[in-house]
C-alpha cells in the first residue's frame, strides 16, 4: 500500500495531524532542558580558600576587604581580583581569636610561600556540584572530574538513541516515545536527589538514555504523519520547542541558583505524559509496513473524519482486502514472517553499496553537528559577560536557526542549503578563534551567527536524513546517525581544554570539521519534492524533481 496516496487522502495536515503534532511537540520542550542541565551543575563556580586564621567557617562570605591581601590570585580582564581557588599564603604569626571576633586581617601575619587548602569559601550566589563534594571536584587536578558529567551525558545518550531507535522500529514508535518520557522523568528526579558524585554520574547515564529517545521519536512521529510538502514544517517547528526548553535551562539557573532545584524543575512535569498512551496515535507508516492493517485503518478513518475529508473507494477495498487476508493484526507479537521479513530488510540494507556510502558520508556529517552544536553551547558560558544570558542567547539563536533551515531547504533543496550552513558556520568558528578578548561583541556576533548556522545543519539533517532511508529501517538509521554523532559529543566537553596550547585551537577544531562535512554534503542526493522511501529500492533509486530537471559535476551517490 502507498502511503503517501493514503496521506493525500486523510490530508497532508489537517485538523487531526495539527492536535498530535503539537502533543508530540510538548515533550521535546522537556527533553532539551534535561540535556543541558549539566551545563550548570557541573560547572565549576566561585570559590576560594578558607582562612581559618581570619574568618570562621560558619559564619563568613566569599568577598572580603582583605581578600586581596591575604590569598595569592590575579586580576580578571576587568580589573578585578580573583583569588586563586586552592592556594592561599602560609600563615607565620600567632594570634588571638579576637581575630575572628573583629574580622581583622594582617597581611604581614602570612608568608609569601603558597600551601594548598583543603576548605573553601564559595559564593552563595548559585551552587553546583562542587559546593556539594568540594573534596573530590575542587581545584585544578578535579576538573576532569566536572568535564567527565558531559561526557557520561552523552555516553548515555549513545546508548538511548541506538537502543530505542531499534525498539521503535520493532514495538513501535508511540510505545517507545511514552516509555522514553517516563524514564527521563524518573531518572532526572533521582538525578536531583543524588547523595555522592558517583550516584550523579550514575543518575545522569539512565537520564541520558531516556533522554535520547525522546527527540529521535517525536521527529519520527511528527514527519510519518504528515504529507511530503509539509515534512520541513513538521522538522523545523518541533526544533523551535527544543530551543525554548534549552533556554528554560538558563533561565532557571539564573533565577534559581540552586542546581538540586534545577533538575527538579524540568525532571518532575514530564511524569504527566504517560496518559498519551491513551491520547496520540501509533505512526500510520509503522503501522502498514509491519502489516497491523487493521490498526492503521481504524487511525485512517479518524483522522480523515476529523480532517473532513472522504476516502475514496479504491483505498478502502484495499483496507479490507488487507485486513482480510491478515488474520492477527497485532503487529510483530512472536510473529514469525514479520522477524524474518525484518532481518530480510536489514541484510538488504546493509548489502546495499548505495545505501551505505551514504551512510558512511550521514554518520560524519552527523558526527560534526552534535561535536559542534554541543561544543558552542558548552563554551558559551566561557565568553565575556553574563554565562546565563549568554547561554539563553546562544539557545535562543537556533530559532532563527531552525527558521532559516525551513526556507532555504525549500527554496534551495537540502543538500545546498546543509553544505551552505555548515560552511558558515566554518567561517565563524575559525574567525572567532582569532579575534581578540577584548572585543567582546565581535567575539560574540561570530559566535551567535556559527551557533545559528550549526543549527540550520543539525535542522536539515534530521530532515535530509529521513528522507533518504526507507520506512522499515527510518528509525534504526536515524536512532545510529544520531549514536553514531554522540560519540563526537563525548570528546566536546574536554575541547576547550586545548585551549593550554593556543587560545585559538578549540574554535579552530570546530571549524575545521565543519568545513570538512560542508564539503562531504556535496556527495549526497537531493531529495526536494521526493516520495518518502518505503523500500531498499526506493531508497535506491532516491531522485527529486530538481535532479531530473538539472545535472551537476559533482558524482552523486
Amino acid at each position: 500500500m502507498d502511503v503517501e496516496v493514503i496521506i493525500q487522502e486523510i490530508g497532508e495536515f489537517g485538523r487531526f495531524q495539527l492536535q498530535n503534532y503539537i502533543l508530540v511537540c510538548l515533550p521535546v520542550f522537556y527533553a532539551a532542558a534535561n540535556s543541558l542541565t549539566y551545563v550548570f551543575t557541573s560547572r565549576s563556580t566561585k570559590y576560594r580558600c578558607l582562612v581559618p586564621e581570619c574568618e570562621s567557617a560558619n559564619n563568613t562570605k566569599y568577598s572580603k576587604d582583605w581578600v586581596k591581601d591575604i590569598l595569592p590570585g590575579s586580576i580578571s580582564d576587568s580589573s578585578v581580583f580573583v583569588p586563586d581557588e586552592c592556594l592561599k599564603y602560609k600563615f607565620i604569626a600567632n594570634t588571638s581569636d579576637s581575630s575572628l571576633e573583629n574580622e581583622t586581617c594582617q597581611a604581614h601575619w602570612f608568608d609569601h610561600e603558597k600551601v594548598r587548602c583543603y576548605e573553601w569559601v564559595f559564593d552563595g550566589a548559585e551552587t553546583a556540584i562542587v559546593n556539594d563534594w568540594p573534596d573530590e571536584l575542587a581545584c585544578k587536578e578535579n576538573k576532569w572530574k566536572l568535564a567527565l558529567v558531559g561526557s557520561v551525558h552523552y555516553a548515555g545518550i549513545i546508548v538511548g538513541t541506538a537502543l530505542f531507535g531499534f525498539l521503535a522500529d520493532h514495538y513501535g514508535r508511540k510505545k517507545m516515545f511514552i516509555v522514553s518520557i517516563i524514564l527521563m522523568s524518573i531518572t532526572g528526579f533521582g538525578h536531583g536527589l543524588a547523595s555522592t558524585y558517583i550516584w550523579f554520574l550514575f543518575y545522569g547515564f539512565l537520564n541520558a538514555i531516556a533522554t535520547a529517545g525522546v527527540y529521535p521519536l517525536a521527529f519520527v512521529l511528527g514527519v510519518e504523519m504528515v504529507g511530503k510538502n509539509k515534512r520541513e514544517m513538521a522538522g523545523v517547528v518541533l526544533n523551535y520547542f527544543y530551543s525554548i526548553g534549552e533556554a528554560l535551562v538558563g533561565i532557571i539557573a539564573w533565577i534559581d541558583g540552586d542546581w538540586r532545584n534545577l533538575q527538579y524543575w524540568v525532571s518532575i512535569p514530564p511524569i504527566l505524559f504517560i496518559f498519551y498512551y491513551w491520547i496520540i496515535p501509533e505512526s500510520i507508516r509503522w503501522l502498514i509496513a509491519n502489516e497491523a492493517y487493521s490498526k492503521a485503518f481504524e487511525i485512517v478513518k479518524k483522522a480523515s473524519k476529523e480532517n473532513n475529508r472522504e476516502l475514496s473507494g479504491k483505498l478502502l477495498e484495499q483496507f479490507e482486502e488487507k485486513c482480510f487476508k491478515k488474520e492477527n493484526p497485532e503487529p510483530n507479537a512472536d510473529d514469525e514472517r514479520h522477524k524474518s521479513i525484518e532481518l530480510a530488510t536489514y541484510g538488504k540494507f546493509l548489502r546495499s553499496k548505495i545505501l551505505m556510502i551514504r551512510s558512511l558520508c550521514l554518520c560524519f556529517i552527523w558526527g560534526t553537528n552534535a561535536f559542534v552544536f554541543y561544543g558552542l553551547s558548552l563554551n558559551s558560558i566561557n565568553l565575556s559577560g553574563n554565562i546565563f544570558l549568554n547561554f539563553v542567547l546562544g539557545c535562543l539563536i537556533e530559532i532563527p536557526g531552525n527558521t532559516i533551515s525551513w526556507i532555504t531547504m525549500n527554496k534551495f533543496g537540502r543538500r545546498r542549503s546543509l553544505a551552505a550552513s555548515l560552511l558558515i558556520c566554518g567561517i565563524c568558528c575559525i574567525s572567532g578563534g582569532f579575534v581578540d578578548t577584548n572585543s567582546a561583541w565581535i567575539q560574540m556576533c561570530l559566535f551567535l551567527l556559527g551557533k545559528m548556522a550549526i543549527t540550520t545543519s543539525f535542522t536539515i539533517i534530521f530532515v535530509y536524513t529521513a528522507e533518504m532511508m526507507p520506512t522499515t529501517v527510518r528509525g534504526g538509521c536515524l536512532g545510529t546517525f544520531s549514536t553514531m554523532s554522540r560519540f563526537a559529543s563525548l570528546v566536546a566537553p574536554f575541547i576547550p581544554l586545548l585551549k593550554s596550547i593556543y587560545s585559538f585551537l578549540p574554535l579552530v577544531v570546530f571549524g575545521l570539521f565543519a568545513f570538512i562535512s560542508g564539503f562531504l554534503s556535496f556527495l549526497l542526493p537531493e531529495t526536494l519534492g521526493s516520495k518518502l522511501p518505503d523500500t531498499i529500492a526506493e531508497a535506491e533509486n532516491i531522485e527529486s524533481r530538481e535532479n531530473i530537471s538539472n545535472t551537476s559535476d559533482i558524482t552523486r551517490l
